[in-house]
């Protein structure tokens, strides 16, 4: 029935006085950044930037993908990052600083933060998210949105929903079953909606089963209007818009950015030939002066930016987030006496962040090897680069590096990932750091036994050293203030407490989706089901790298006095090392004797605990009734299971210290997921999937994952599919490809990365995105050359 359901207007006089055209104009931007205003009526407009980590206003040229310099903001650690320190206090500290900053550039709405689930270790954008886990990805967005909104500017969560590939993304078609869907994919946004009510949220440009995100009737009017309650506005991604209309109805109130009056057209036009009921208008820019009023800064009392204080703020969170894995004979903290090798080329250039919408101009910046070249503590003798960052061999540098550890007592050795290696706009090709870093590593082995790893990147890398090592440390994109947060680590200023929102696997095809990622070309099919992560890892009992969850401290935690009442636990845990520390609880909840395929433990609440040497403190973690619910299919509800559950205490998903039993009543609901239909959902072995078994899951047949070759592009196409037509398509795909190259060759890896979206776009971007100064009719042009048939050889 769509978003206007008859609800009282609190700007109905304001509305009343509106032309249609006027009405229209509110429902796509006035530019890249900026609504429209109405200056008769005193409307006015209102700005949104990007800011997953970090405020990215641009003062002069605008775009999506960061080609354009922003103005100087603090550029926090990456979502990725912050999601390792468990801290809901500090998520909401960096939330409120992000809010702070964006309301004193006058902005009125910062776009974030991202919560899609990480499906896949490769997925390009994946340092933008929290976790892999929908709970931990939920807890923390609600944090930083309330942050963020109180400060008066408006948050985005994003992207809903399923953005879970950059591969295709603005055509591909994630295709879910139901469950799934609602258990991983919607949960998170599910809390953040239910406990915050965030001013807006943006829609994904991806089609979920079958129809695009911002105009999807179940997913928007169903399930966030009608069953949570949003009374927000949606906003599409920039350049999201497929059907204006269609998207209307079901509530995308917002179409970012400008097409330069080309929708607001369509608008005019469905409501005058009665395709469209101005009813439903008025709500939607019912609910944009709503955003613009409550979102409006006074000029005169914009906060002022301390900016060492948010520089100091960045370095704790990255020092709270920062996880070391491993530390073999207490090789960590440094000591005085030690002398130091400092080797690997992120140490003198960091990667502190990703690239693309959410690139960050920082106010400073630290690198490690200045941070520890200036500190009296540390008796560092040399640098050396190592290796080259973007690969490829170089014997000078490598021997030069092994030289060097030849007079270290410990190396401390810097590998990653380079800036083009994960980005917005396209996913990882594989979890190997680049050869010669590895090569790097096993020279000097050979040399000097007590290395110390230290890794920068979004995600899990394989690591084939880890048993040589002696210490790893894994920093993911620390933000600006890295070097320092390293640096205190190191010398044990800070005892690190960050823990793994991701499992890291051994090798890639260990991955549940491994066999199925990226999607194709059509379609994206999530035939892993609910088996993603830690869910799938230790369902099968697979070994992993480190599991979800973990990580070390320099002192030890002991667990003991589990108590279990119908909704809370309680817990004592006790600092029985020599250092002060913190440690993150984590509790998991597991159904004994299910009758159900559902993960053999899933985490259900968490608490991180500052420990003085030898203090002890009573932890209680609250439970809902949710809290042990599945979403069954046949009722369309969640419902508890009847029996017992184990109540699961530990330190990661594997290391469970502390574990009772309860005993839920629950409901006796028919469910189709059971052993008989689903058997190899019930093992877990999703690898083994039938495509009759996945067809059941389904509840229809997938469409075909592959593009029809022979079919005539069309506007909704991609410029991709360029490349099965005749020469002239061939030529415009290798064009696009080649331009990659030439950024690469020139050395501007950003820009290389974002050549990526314009194979992801479709024909009908050429007329929006430009603000109509491509035309229609040239695009039509366009796709009646690249269609043409060849001429046949005489």
């Amino acid at each position: 029935m769509g978003k206007y359901r008859g609800e009282t207007m609190k700007y109905a006089e304001i509305i009343k006085k509106m032309s249609l055209t006027e009405k229209a104009s509110l429902m796509s931007g006035a530019n890249y950044w900026n609504t429209e205003k109405i200056d008769r009526l005193s409307v006015p407009s209102i700005m949104m930037t990007d800011g997953p980590h970090g405020l990215r206003k641009q003062g002069g040229k605008a775009d999506h993908l960061g080609l354009h310099k922003s103005l100087p903001a603090t550029c926090f650690p990456t979502a990725a990052t912050l999601a390792n320190s468990w801290d809901k206090e500090l998520i909401r500290e960096i939330g409120e600083k992000l809010g702070k900053e964006a309301a004193s550039e006058n902005v009125n709405v910062l776009l974030g933060p991202g919560l899609n689930i990480k499906r896949n270790p490769l997925c390009g954008r994946n340092f933008e998210y929290f976790s892999e886990d929908p709970y931990l990805s939920g807890v923390l967005a609600t944090e930083m949105v309330k942050g963020i909104e109180s400060n008066g500017v408006g948050a985005c969560p994003k992207h809903f929903a399923v953005n879970s590939q950059e591969h295709m993304r603005m055509t591909v078609d994630e295709v879910v079953d139901e469950r799934s869907l609602r258990e991983l994919y919607l949960e998170g946004f599910r809390r953040v909606i239910e406990e915050t009510k965030p001013k807006t949220i943006m829609t994904s440009y991806n089609k979920l089963n079958g129809t695009y995100t911002n105009e999807h009737p179940e997913l928007l009017t169903e399930i966030l209007y009608d069953e949570w309650g949003f009374d927000g506005v949606v906003i599409t991604d920039w350049g999201g818009n497929n059907d204006r209309i269609a998207a209307l109805k079901e509530g995308n109130q917002l179409e970012m950015p400008s097409t330069n009056g080309l929708t607001d057209f369509e608008i005019v036009l469905a409501v005058e030939n009665d395709e469209l009921d101005e009813a439903i208008l008025d709500k939607a820019v019912d609910d944009m002066l709503d955003l613009i009023y409550t979102t409006q800064l006074d000029g005169e009392e914009l906060p002022e930016v301390n900016e060492l204080e948010h520089h100091l703020k960045a370095i704790d969170a990255a020092q709270r987030s920062i996880v070391l894995l491993k530390n073999e004979d207490n090789v960590l903290p440094i000591r005085e006496e030690q002398r130091i090798a400092v080797i690997g080329d992120f140490a003198k250039y960091p990667r502190y962040q990703g690239s693309g919408s959410s690139l960050i101009n920082p106010t400073k910046l630290s690198n490690a090897l200045n941070v520890f070249n200036n500190d009296e503590d540390i008796s560092v003798i040399g640098y050396e680069p190592g290796f080259k960052r973007r690969g490829g061999k170089s014997e000078k540098l490598l021997k030069n590096a092994v030289s060097l550890a030849r007079q270290a007592d410990t190396v401390l050795l810097f590998l990653g990932l380079d800036e083009l290696s994960e980005s917005e706009g396209l996913d990882r090709e594989n979890l190997s750091l680049k050869d010669n870093q590895l090569e790097l590593v096993d020279a000097l082995l050979k040399e000097n036994t007590k290395i110390v790893v230290i890794i920068s990147g979004g995600g899990p890398v394989e690591m084939p050293f880890a048993d040589d090592v002696h210490g790893i440390i894994h920093a993911y994109l620390a933000g600006q203030g890295s070097g320092e947060a390293l640096n205190n680590i190191v010398k044990g200023n800070y005892n690190p407490s960050g823990k793994l929102s991701e499992t890291f696997p051994i090798s890639y095809d260990d991955v549940s989706s491994a066999p199925y990622f990226p999607g194709k070309e059509a379609t994206a099919e999530h035939r892993e089901g609910i088996f993603i992560g830690y869910r799938y890892f230790d369902k099968v009992n697979k070994p992993v790298l480190f599991p979800f969850g973990y990580g070390i401290s320099y002192t030890t935690f002991d667990y003991e006095e589990l108590t279990v009442g119908d909704n809370h636990v309680t817990f004592k845990i006790t600092n029985t090392g020599d250092v002060a520390g913190e440690e993150v609880a984590q509790l998991y909840i597991e159904k004994v004797g299910t009758k159900i395929f559902r993960a053999k433990k899933e985490l259900k609440g968490f608490e991180k605990v500052a420990l003085e040497p030898g203090e002890s403190k009573t932890v209680t973690i609250s439970l809902e009734e949710r809290d042990f619910a599945y979403y069954n299919t046949s009722v369309k509800d969640w419902v508890v299971e009847p029996g017992e559950y184990n109540i699961l205490i530990g330190s990661s998903s594997r290391h469970i210290h502390l574990q009772d039993t309860l005993e839920k009543i629950g409901v006796e609901a028919e469910c189709e997921h059971t052993k008989e239909n689903f058997p190899q959902y019930f093992s877990g072995k999703v690898h083994e999937v039938s495509d009759e078994e996945y067809v059941r899951l389904l509840g229809y047949e997938p469409p075909d994952p592959l593009w029809d070759r022979e079919k005539p592009l069309n506007i909704n196409d991609s410029f991709a599919q360029l490349q099965y037509k005749n020469r002239f398509g061939r030529f415009l795909y290798g064009s696009i490809l080649f331009l990659r190259k030439f950024f690469l060759f020139i050395r501007k890896p950003f820009v290389s990365n974002n050549v990526y979206y314009l194979l992801n776009m479709r024909f009908i971007h050429l007329e929006r995105m430009t603000g109509g100064k491509i035309k229609r009719k040239r695009v039509d042009k366009l796709l009646e050359w690249a269609n043409r048939l060849p001429k046949k050889s005489t």
